[in-house]
C-alpha cells in the first residue's frame, strides 16, 4: 500500500497539483479525474477538508470515519490516516485549508489550539454542514485564498491566522448545533454508556480502577472530548460528573450492607486505597463513608 507523507504544505500542494502561493497556508480545490488509490497519508500539518462528495473511505485504525458529502473532516499533526476507493463515486473533490503548525508560533491561536478537540485523532464523527453553514464555511475559506492572492505585506500572516481562526470557531459552533439536532443519535450513546458503566462497576472496577471519561468514550467509539461534549448536551452533566454520581449510588448501596466493611466498598469501586474513597465520597456528599452509615 502507497504512503504518502505530507509533512509541508509544499508536500500537499505538489501531491494535489496545485501552486504554492505561502510556504506554511494553502486554500487548495481539488476535483480530480485521476480515481482514488488507496493509500496511508501521513500528516505533519493540519488540514480541514470540506468533502463535496463520498468519493472516498477513511479510517483511524479500525474505525471508519463518519462522512458524506457537504462534511467537515480535519487532521492535525502526527495523524495517519487510511484512504480506500469509493466504487460509487471514484474521484475526489473537495476544498481543503491546509496550515503549518510553524504559522502559528507566536499567536493567541497557537498556544489554544488544543481547544479544538475536532482534530483529536480517535475522534469518528465528521461534522455535517447545512447549505447555510456550507456557504459560511466557503466564505471564510475565500477571505483566505485572497489574501494568499495579495502581495505579502506586515498584514498579510495577522489576517490569515485570524481567518482561520475565525473559520475553527465557526467550526465549534457547528459542531454545537449537530450535538443538538442528533437528538435520536445522542440518546442511544448515553445509553449505552450508563450501560457500559453498570457492566464496569459490578464486574470490572475491582480490577481495574476506577472507570474514566476515556475509556467509555473509546468503548462508544468517540474522541474524549467529542464524547464529553455529547454527554453533557444531553444530560447536562458532564461525563466525568456522570460517572462520580454514578459511583455515589453504587457506593451507598455497598455501604448500606453492614457486613461489608468500608475498604472492601472501596476496593470495589476501583480504588486503591480507602482513605482515597473517603475523600471522594465526603467531597460528594458532605459525609464520610462511617457518617453515612451511622446516619441511614
Amino acid at each position: 500500500m502507497e504512503e504518502i507523507f505530507l509533512n509541508s504544505v509544499q508536500d500537499f500542494n505538489e501531491y494535489t497539483g496545485v501552486e504554492t502561493l505561502h510556504p506554511l497556508v494553502s486554500v487548495v480545490h481539488v476535483e480530480n479525474t485521476d480515481y482514488i488509490k488507496e493509500c496511508v497519508m501521513h500528516y505533519g500539518v493540519f488540514a480541514i477538508y470540506l468533502k463535496e462528495n463520498k468519493g472516498c473511505k477513511l479510517s483511524y485504525g479500525r474505525t471508519p470515519y463518519d462522512f458524506d458529502e457537504m462534511t467537515v473532516t480535519s487532521f492535525a499533526p502526527g495523524q495517519s490516516i487510511k484512504v480506500e476507493p469509493n466504487p460509487e463515486v471514484p474521484f475526489a473533490k473537495f476544498t481543503a485549508l491546509v496550515f503549518h503548525p510553524d504559522f502559528l508560533k507566536r499567536t493567541s491561536l497557537g498556544k489554544q489550539m488544543n481547544r479544538y478537540e475536532f482534530f483529536d485523532y480517535t475522534s469518528t464523527e465528521a461534522l455535517h454542514l447545512s447549505s447555510q453553514e456550507v456557504e459560511i464555511f466557503r466564505g471564510v475559506l475565500a477571505l483566505i485564498d485572497q489574501e494568499l492572492h495579495h502581495a505579502i505585506d506586515k498584514h498579510t500572516r495577522e489576517l490569515i491566522v485570524s481567518n482561520i481562526e475565525l473559520l475553527l470557531n465557526y467550526c465549534l459552533r457547528f459542531y454545537d448545533r449537530q450535538f443538538i439536532t442528533r437528538e435520536e443519535i445522542n440518546h442511544s450513546v448515553v445509553k449505552k454508556f450508563e450501560n457500559f458503566l453498570h457492566d464496569y462497576m459490578e464486574h470490572e472496577a475491582s480490577i481495574k480502577g476506577v472507570p474514566s471519561v476515556a475509556y467509555f468514550a473509546n468503548k462508544c467509539c468517540f474522541s474524549p472530548g467529542y464524547f464529553g461534549e455529547l454527554v453533557k448536551t444531553e444530560t447536562g452533566r458532564t461525563a466525568q460528573d456522570f460517572i462520580a454520581d454514578y459511583m455515589i449510588r453504587f457506593a451507598k448501596g455497598r455501604l448500606d450492607d453492614e457486613n461489608l466493611s468500608i475498604s472492601s466498598v472501596a476496593a470495589s469501586l476501583g480504588f486503591e486505597y480507602p482513605q482515597h474513597f473517603v475523600r471522594f465520597f465526603k467531597r460528594k456528599t458532605g459525609m464520610t463513608p462511617k457518617e453515612y452509615r451511622e446516619t441511614a
